[in-house]
């Protein structure tokens, strides 16, 4: 009895987290070419909630913009896991045009479908895992 409560203690705090997608993804192309890296993970205002932050900026020729002026800034935040590898509920901020959107994300092995919409206005990328 007391293996298993020991058991179940070590497994719950892997499980609150369960349905918060972890990962780096690379961003597809914008119109210009250029592509980010962001870094998902847990909110750090609530831990069950999926956040993603911008922390690379690719140019078109594939080199890094160090000096990229929203390094470090939220670009997907608040998902809520809708299990089956679904998140929504959530935001997502498009650099690019300076709007945010009311977000879902998919994720379908190593690829993620990004769909945001403001009103009926509607926009979709999918991004890549890095290993």
């Amino acid at each position: 009895m007391k293996k298993a409560l020991f058991a179940l203690a070590l497994a719950l705090p892997g499980m609150a987290n369960a349905g918060v997608l972890s990962g780096t993804f690379q961003t597809a192309p914008g119109d210009s070419g250029n592509f980010l890296h962001v870094e998902i993970g847990p909110c750090s205002s609530n831990a069950s909630l999926t956040c993603g932050t911008i922390v690379r900026k690719y140019n078109a020729d594939g080199s890094l913009d160090s000096a990229y002026e929203n390094l470090g800034k939220p670009i997907i935040w608040d998902m809520v896991d809708q299990g089956n590898g679904h998140w929504g509920k959530g935001k997502i901020w498009a650099p690019d045009r300076d709007k945010t959107y009311n977000s879902k994300m998919t994720l379908n092995g190593n690829k993620l479908k990004v769909e945001g919409c403001v009103l009926i206005f509607c926009r979709s990328q999918t991004w890549q895992m890095l290993p």
